[in-house]
């Protein structure tokens, strides 16, 4: 067991007993990475911020369930991805799409027309992955951008492989539709031959 696991279970440890100080701290390692989770999925600010608040609380209450010397990391990211996609079905779920611009990289070098279709080709990208179902949306975003294994998003979203692989697929082929524009002939083929 590597000092950092150790250092994590002794304060998960700490923190099943009560010291708030403890999951505070185990808190601050996680805020990030379990509010990204939640801002992919539900992307709005203000949504993304209640479900991380939401998830810490649920592993809070359920501590004393988890398995010390496992990884927290996945299974609080489940518990975020879970109310996510919760929140995204809800009937009274009103997503705010975020502001233009958010997420933009701006190429230092770039001249005024390929900044404007970096630009374009960035909004459309949000547009499709918003669009996905958040169940595609949950699995893309655990694996494009938290580079989970299958196996941990399948443990993560309590999901088969298969499961996992298929939303998986679906999502790509559906964001390759949506930016295939922006990807120049071999990708516009590739795209046109999957529809």
């Amino acid at each position: 067991m590597s000092s950092e696991v150790r250092d994590e279970t002794f304060l998960l440890a700490r923190a099943r007993e009560g010291d708030l100080p403890a999951f505070e701290e185990i808190v601050r390692r996680y805020q990030r990475r379990v509010y990204g989770v939640a801002l992919r999925i539900v992307r709005s600010h203000a949504v993304a911020d209640d479900v991380a608040q939401e998830a810490f609380l649920r592993a809070w209450q359920s501590l004393d369930r988890f398995e010390l010397g496992r990884p927290f990391g996945p299974w609080v990211c489940r518990i975020a991805a879970n109310q996510a996609v919760n929140h995204v079905r809800s009937p009274r779920s009103r997503e705010d799409p975020l502001p233009d611009g958010h997420g933009e990289t701006r190429a230092t070098d770039a001249s005024p027309l390929d900044a404007v279709l970096d630009t374009e080709a960035q909004q459309v990208l949000n547009d499709a992955l918003e669009s996905l179902p958040a169940e595609q949306r949950a699995v893309f975003v655990l694996r494009a951008v938290e580079e989970m294994s299958y196996a941990e998003i399948a443990e993560t979203l309590e999901l088969s492989p298969g499961t996992v692989m298929s939303r998986l697929f679906r999502a790509r082929e559906k964001l390759a539709r949506a930016v295939a524009p922006y990807l120049g002939p071999a990708a516009n083929r590739r795209a046109g031959e999957r529809r």
